[in-house]
């Protein structure tokens, strides 16, 4: 895939309506409605300014929520209006709808250098079908499409590829930081490059280990998905999660590894319990020798050394999933301290999104990392090699 997309520096804005995408579904207070978290906002505002600065009226967009089709008050765009307009400082016209009389109408009366906001995208059930007729509705009121919702780009939908096939489409700096970053990552890592895959299922990340087999020098193994691995090499597991259905599969990827020179790691001892559950006594015992009465739950400290050595060694390093349930104080060590190696490593570290890129923050971290990605289930099917339909559909440089 071609990850070499114009930007919005590649194409001429001036005096021209833009239709922007942003990821702007930020987590709301459920007692006030008000926004908890405005990250997601913030991380929007330099493909903004860029825009207002360079004389475009924007016409921006998001989802909010899972609506499914139907207007919820609850999940409406007002809040974001009001916080952007905020931290922009200008006065973001808020529409009371998305390709109704009211959008239309502010959208025609826009000026360069003015932003206005569409109503959630997801009021319409035709967005997440992706329907040709909604999406050039959408397109009639621009003369630009600009895409910086990277969390959304792996779903065809008509604000991330539809409105592609009728307006001229390019990236914006999230979006193209992401495609640098992670594309250079997969394409010409610094080496070693070493990549740590966690979480608890390894039907999740089937295509990510295969792909990461033909291109990182060490790959790291744990949280649950680890224990397939276990038991498909005879080892016993207790009632640990695996994935009976998986376990040729897994033999399958250790016999690539071998074949492509690829060290692959898998926990040597492990931190179990008896039951699910934060008070569950943590027990270290060696993982190919799990006792019946009890289920795998973190990386032991012996893996957790041999692990943060292999990340001190590496030039690039890539994580995505967690080593083990850290919500479980009890059990989040093993996430600690991989997360704690990336931090003191001199790598080009990135973090693929979702529950790592949550660790990091919890365990204050983040700031220490060189790319946290915006979206987990887009980085996790970037990671996979696979076409995402909101790159694809973007103007080749």
């Amino acid at each position: 895939m071609n990850y070499n997309k114009k930007s919005v520096q590649d194409i001429d804005v001036n005096g021209k309506k833009v239709l922007l995408r942003c990821d702007f579904n930020v987590p709301l207070d459920k007692e006030t409605g008000e926004i908890t978290d405005n990250k997601r906002i913030i991380a929007a505002l330099p493909t903004i300014k860029y825009l207002l600065e360079n004389n475009a009226a924007v016409i921006a967009c998001s989802h909010l929520g899972r609506p499914k089709g139907e207007f919820i008050p609850s999940l409406s765009m007002a809040p974001v209006a009001a916080a952007l307009s905020e931290l922009l400082g200008v006065p973001v016209i808020a529409a009371k709808d998305v390709i109704g009389e009211d959008a239309k109408a502010k959208a025609a009366a826009l000026q360069p250098g003015q932003i206005m906001l569409l109503e959630n995208v997801r009021y319409h059930k035709e967005e997440t079908k992706n329907d040709p007729e909604f999406a050039k509705e959408l397109a009639s009121m621009a003369e630009i499409y600009v895409s910086d919702a990277f969390g959304t780009v792996h779903r065809a939908h008509a604000t991330t590829e539809g409105v592609s096939h009728y307006l001229p489409a390019v990236c914006g700096f999230l979006v193209e930081k992401e495609l640098k970053v992670l594309g250079g990552a997969l394409d010409e890592p610094k080496r070693p490059f070493v990549a740590i895959l966690g979480g608890s299922k390894v039907s999740d990340k089937l295509g990510v280990i295969s792909n990461l087999l033909e291109k990182a020098d060490s790959l790291l193994i744990g949280g649950g998905m680890a224990y397939t691995f276990i038991k498909a090499q005879g080892g016993t597991i207790g009632k640990s999660l695996c994935e009976d259905d998986k376990l040729d599969y897994a033999l399958e990827m250790i016999e690539k590894a071998k074949q492509n020179g690829v060290k692959l790691l898998l926990p040597t001892d492990t931190v179990a319990g008896a039951e699910f559950s934060p008070d569950a006594e943590p027990v270290v015992v060696e993982t190919m020798a799990i006792p019946d009465e009890l289920m795998g739950m973190d990386i032991g400290p012996k893996t957790r050394e041999v692990y943060a050595d292999e990340v001190k060694k590496a030039a690039t390093v890539v994580w995505n999933g967690p080593m083990g349930v850290f919500e479980f104080d009890n059990y989040a060590n093993g996430t600690i301290a991989v997360a704690k190696a990336l931090a003191e490593s001199d790598a080009f570290s990135i973090i693929g999104g979702g529950d790592s890129a949550a660790a990091a923050k919890k365990f204050g971290l983040a700031d220490q990392i060189s790319h946290i990605s915006t979206g987990g289930g887009a980085s996790l099917e970037f990671l996979e090699g696979k076409e995402l339909p909101g790159v694809a559909c973007l103007l080749d440089k």
